[in-house]
């Protein structure tokens, strides 16, 4: 569970940082827009022309330290995207075995959250990868979750909070006996 902490908040994390900072680069641009240009003495084509390159240089010089911040955020969310991409198992799907142990250790019922940390009450028609396949997840039993149709679209490819984590595992202690496994989540290394 550390781990899947540590990912999903470094990566709500960068998403804050980074509408932060398009807030800050909005805020910049409207700012040095905003600010009164020097007029010109005189009228005419010159002075329209003093007016726009003075405007532009207050946009460029209040832009830059923004601008900055969100280049070295978009490296970030790249590099850690390409991590992701190697880290993924090269098996997409679970095998028959697999779904039909995940299914069973479910006793037939989505695994997933209905609401208010309650377990849905619909059946397993789909195997989920606990923690996305997109994102590095494994194609284990171990990240196998039973889930209907409507759950599995929910979720899609996001990284479930270790909250969900906890909640899950918690669900699990009533159905699955004492002896077995309730951990979920499980990511591949990299290569």
């Amino acid at each position: 569970m550390p781990e899947l902490g540590r990912i999903y908040w470094t990566r709500q994390g960068l998403r804050l940082a980074y509408s932060a900072v398009m807030v800050w680069l909005a805020v910049a641009v409207m700012s040095a827009l905003m600010a009164k240009a020097t007029p010109a003495v005189g009228a005419g084509p010159s002075a329209a022309a003093g007016v726009l390159s003075g405007m532009v240089e207050n946009v460029v010089a209040t832009v830059a330290l923004p601008g900055v911040a969100a280049v070295v955020l978009g490296i970030a969310a790249a590099v850690i995207t390409g991590r992701d991409v190697r880290r993924r198992d090269p098996v997409r799907r679970f095998t028959r075995q697999q779904r039909r142990e995940g299914i069973a250790r479910s006793g037939g019922q989505c695994e997933m959250e209905a609401g208010f940390g309650r377990r849905c009450s619909r059946p397993a028609e789909h195997g989920d990868h606990f923690y996305p396949w997109s994102k590095g997840g494994s194609t284990s039993i171990q990240n196998f979750v039973a889930a209907c149709a409507r759950c599995n679209r929910a979720k899609g490819a996001k990284i479930p909070s270790p909250g969900q984590q906890e909640r899950l595992e918690r669900r699990r202690r009533d159905y699955l006996p004492p002896s077995s496994s309730v951990s979920v989540g499980e990511r591949q290394s990299l290569p």
